[in-house]
């Protein structure tokens, strides 16, 4: 039976119907590159103080009665103490003066029982603001972002499933509506734990309507407009929505209205559906060939070719044989089944950890580069864009391995390197980071084709969406890894790059999918990964002896 690009080759690369999908799938990205690091401003800890209520003070009093305190070597007013103010209030009625008439550090201190004030020099509100999440409650703070990693991670695996289930199309966007009906629901929150409940569900669609978006792309289109598509296309309109997103939130600086801001734009992508096809390797991979030929004749149509009278008539004649009358489901478990697949999910699944840890713990520290957040915000996202486009060279002349090899390479040591940096020249050790982002972002992108290009048809979105669950629990616990500077300033570094170093080895073990068609069948991924299996010879029999 003859490959799906054989089958669709007459309609070319770059045609008319190609250009449309490209554009239109890339298009859909956008709200994701918005929506994933709005947490930057959303959750956002403003200045505060403890608020003290209109008494009658002295204005001496009222600039002593919130004590100072050494933070990180300097001195700062307390956010979460002041000293009591019946105490303060009785020494401003006696007319003494603090600091001279009374020892400021003899006072009693408490907490702030009157609750905070928050400065508004940067935002309008924050959900930290919103629900007081300072102090003894600033644990929610993280925690409300790792909440949204959750439901990223389980969405990622129920979406591989329900789109290798049901197909592409529908889930791409049924899950463009969750992400934006959720996000919507978040303004109306009553309270701290209601709205970790909508922060979850926006998460389920988030990375949920990347990957099936994915798919899609990568199973219709073919050739070098697929290269394109999966190293550099999807991940610029990520990095295009990532880069509007400082700018929105700079002129919206409530979290309310940033929120709304980003949902909006999930009602102009509806009329996609009558616009964008189903995946019609999807199709014949249920047996519905004739939808798969009605798709790819309107394609010929479009493209201005002409169509051979039987597009699939390989499939067509599979299709009628009693073997495929009721067509092969696969599950999760299919990926565990055989020995050789198994280890490469496996080592795909480490791999994609540590790519998400480095990720999104780059991406979270670079707030500390510059004191503005949307400049660093800013920083962020424009160092994605020449790491995609680097990616497009790389899958379309360096084998897959090799080029996830030299990513984590440039990873672990760029970050090896930052703790050798002298705090003099504190702008080589920023530069250090930012290339230790641009290689990880550009492993991201390769790993995505490298994933859809090693599993079958009827098991890539399950495949896919593992990964990516399993690489969601080192985005949900990147934020702590940074609390590992409180023990010894370049610990986090250390750890994502030991990791990295640790990923570049395992990869030596995946198999090469390098200019090597998609395989359609679980029999074509073994029988692929069997070939390109080391062997190792026995001396007396000279026979090679396959290792699994």
């Amino acid at each position: 039976m003859r490959d799906y690009d054989a089958s669709v080759a007459f309609l070319g690369e770059w045609g008319r119907f190609q250009l449309m999908v490209f554009f239109m799938l890339c298009s859909t990205i956008l709200p994701n590159g918005l929506n994933s690091f709005s947490l930057v401003f959303v959750t956002d800890t403003p200045k505060h103080r403890c608020l003290v209520p209109e008494v009658n003070l002295s204005q001496a009093w009222k600039e002593a009665v919130i004590p100072i305190e050494e933070v990180n070597g300097e001195l700062e007013r307390s956010q979460c103490r002041r000293y009591r103010l019946d105490v303060v209030r009785n020494l401003s009625d006696m007319g003494l003066v603090p600091g001279q008439d009374v020892n400021l550090s003899s006072l009693e201190q408490e907490d702030c029982v009157d609750g905070w004030s928050y400065s508004s020099e940067r935002y309008q509100s924050t959900v930290v603001s919103e629900f007081d999440l300072v102090c003894n409650e600033s644990w929610k703070q993280p925690f409300t972002s790792t909440v949204f990693f959750l439901g990223v991670l389980v969405g990622s695996f129920f979406s591989g499933v329900l789109s290798d289930r049901f197909g592409r199309k529908p889930v791409l966007f049924a899950t463009m509506a969750v992400q934006a009906v959720f996000n919507l629901a978040q303004i109306a929150s009553p309270s701290w734990e209601v709205l970790c409940v909508f922060f979850f569900c926006s998460g389920l669609g988030n990375i949920s309507n990347y990957i099936s978006c994915y798919v899609l792309g990568t199973e219709i289109l073919t050739g070098k407009a697929r290269v394109a598509y999966a190293s550099m296309g999807v991940c610029i309109g990520f990095a295009l929505g990532y880069m509007m997103l400082p700018l929105v939130a700079y002129f919206l600086r409530s979290w309310m209205n940033l929120t709304v801001a980003i949902a909006v734009p999930a009602v102009f992508y509806i009329p996609l559906w009558w616009v964008l096809p189903e995946s019609p390797m999807w199709l014949l991979s249920q047996g519905r060939v004739a939808e798969a030929e009605t798709i790819v004749r309107r394609a010929a149509k479009m493209n201005r070719v002409e169509a051979p009278e039987k597009i699939f008539t390989d499939y067509l004649i599979h299709a009628n044989t009693p073997e495929a009358k009721s067509v092969q489901r696969y599950t999760f478990l299919d990926l565990l089944r055989r020995r050789s697949i198994a280890a490469t999910t496996i080592i795909l699944c480490f791999v994609w950890f540590t790519l998400s840890i480095c990720y999104f713990g780059l991406s979270l520290n670079t707030s500390r580069l510059h004191s503005d957040p949307y400049i660093s915000c800013f920083l962020s996202a424009v160092v994605e864009v020449p790491a995609y486009s680097s990616t497009c060279l790389a899958v379309r002349f360096l084998p897959r391995r090799v080029a996830v090899i030299l990513v984590f390479l440039v990873v672990a040591l760029s970050l090896f390197f930052i703790q050798l940096v002298p705090q003099s020249v504190l702008g080589v050790a920023v530069a250090l980071e930012m290339l230790g982002k641009f290689a990880v972002t550009a492993g991201t992108s390769l790993l995505f084709a490298f994933t859809a290009e090693l599993y079958p048809t009827g098991l890539r979105n399950t495949a896919s969406g593992t990964c990516v669950m399993v690489s969601r629990t080192g985005s949900c616990i990147a934020p702590f890894l940074l609390q590992l500077n409180v023990y010894f300033k370049y610990l986090s570094y250390v750890t994502f790059g030991s990791l990295a170093m640790v990923s570049a080895f395992v990869t030596l073990f995946l198999p090469e999918s390098f200019r090597r068609p998609l395989p359609e069948t679980i029999q074509q991924m073994h029988k692929r990964q069997s070939l390109m299996r080391p062997c190792i010879t026995r001396r007396k029999t000279s026979k090679c002896v396959t290792v699994l």
